[in-house]
């Protein structure tokens, strides 16, 4: 769904960031082949629900999902994209009783009848964010015209709204943990702006900071510390990852300087272990005390697009989507992946066909990409993924559990 212009896709290809040593690593090659064998052998997915819509069956449909975001609570999902609609979903909807009829197991539904309710929106959205502390009451949203609104799902109206980015694209918003009144958004415009909605003034700046001093770069994604703190953490195009300390942002705390292209996706596996996507088809795990790259994972393809990135902290295990129409997990030890999955076309799905991690085969579907992914943070032992991919919006939802200890 959201692509990248060619202004800024390719900044630093002239230019690229120097390798940095991985570390941590503290097994012989054997060794760790073993490791990452049995890593592979930990978990078992399995499909076990696909929710799509009937138009597709009768008509062309642009219904591409940007963002899927599960609440604090885990007990409902919002998704937003080209359709100009907020869907919420309650997990009992996505993960029906066994009366629902199946089809090799997997339960089919429509998105009319899984969601709960819709909100329109006047503009395409490209970031969804839950507010912390509000009972799942309040979810946020950034838009291609550059707008941040923030909507009572209890009433579903919008109850907050600013357009302080010049009518340029917001890429990604979020709500600090530390102070959840306050908020931040970052742009095309080359700004993250943080703003407060009890300032009086309609939520304007209350701080903004150009991450690139020298040329503006486009911001694509901001992450507060989910774990407290007064950390805020911004990626850019200038394939570089910013952190701030927000009482006081005139310059930045740290610099990543590891990616070679644009920083898409930000998120903190603990309090201060950071994952990152770009463009370049990496993820990496930073150490923010040091700046240090801890891992780099590669496997997946994302060369251009969003493509979703999320973090199951209970497990240790990461997901992305794919620009060949697959579903990859990592697990965080191990720089391979442990779990591919083809997101193949409905027909395929159902049938039990196409599930040969092929790239989602079929006519019309060469284009098809995962474009975002959400887990649910619940146990250790087990958990629920849920994946967004092709233009007409389908949610695929997989069960995640951890198999009994094995010997080896």
């Amino acid at each position: 769904m959201k692509n990248f212009s060619s202004h800024f896709l390719h900044q630093n290809q002239e230019e690229p960031n120097k390798e940095i040593p991985e570390t941590g690593q503290g097994f012989g090659k054997e060794g760790k082949q073993q490791e990452e064998e049995r890593s592979r052998c930990e978990w078992e997915f399995n499909l076990s629900t696909v929710v799509s819509s009937s138009a597709i069956n009768g008509g062309v449909v642009s219904d591409t999902l940007g963002v899927i975001e599960f609440d604090p609570s885990d007990s409902f999902l919002a998704t937003g994209g080209k359709a100009r609609k907020i869907r919420i979903y309650s997990v009992k909807s996505l993960l029906p009783c066994e009366e629902i009829s199946k089809i090799n197991g997997v339960t089919l539904l429509d998105h009319a009848t899984a969601c709960d309710y819709y909100i329109c929106t006047p503009a395409k959205l490209s970031s969804l964010r839950w507010k912390p502390g509000s009972g799942g009451r309040f979810l946020g949203s950034g838009d291609y015209d550059g707008v941040v609104m923030e909507y009572d799902l209890e009433r579903r109206v919008p109850v907050f709204e600013r357009d302080e980015h010049g009518g340029r694209r917001v890429w990604s918003m979020d709500y600090s943990h530390r102070d959840p009144i306050l908020g931040a958004s970052g742009s095309d415009d080359g700004t993250m702006q943080m703003w407060d909605p009890r300032c009086g003034d309609g939520g304007k700046c209350l701080a903004a900071v150009q991450p690139n001093t020298t040329a503006p770069s486009p911001v694509c994604c901001v992450e507060f510390n989910p774990f407290g703190g007064a950390l805020v953490v911004v990626g850019c195009a200038d394939s570089k990852v910013y952190g701030y300390d927000i009482r006081r942002m005139a310059d930045p705390l740290f610099v990543f300087d590891g990616h070679q292209k644009a920083v898409t996706y930000i998120k903190f596996l603990d309090f201060q272990t950071i994952i990152t996507s770009a463009v370049d088809g990496c993820l990496k795990m930073w150490n923010s005390e040091n700046n240090q790259i801890i891992r780099t994972y590669k496997g997946h393809t994302n060369s251009r697009r969003f493509v979703g990135l999320s973090v199951w902290r209970g497990g240790g295990l990461l997901c992305c989507g794919s620009e060949n129409n697959q579903v990859f997990v990592y697990d965080k030890r191990w720089g391979e992946p442990i779990w591919v999955q083809s997101f193949e076309p409905m027909d395929a799905a159902a049938t039990g066909d196409g599930g040969d991690g092929g790239g989602g085969g079929g006519q019309g579907y060469d284009r098809s990409f995962v474009s975002s992914v959400s887990w649910r943070q619940t146990w250790d032992d087990r958990c629920t993924l849920v994946a967004a991919g092709g233009s007409d919006g389908i949610l695929k939802v997989f069960e995640c559990i951890k198999k009994k200890e094995t010997q080896y």
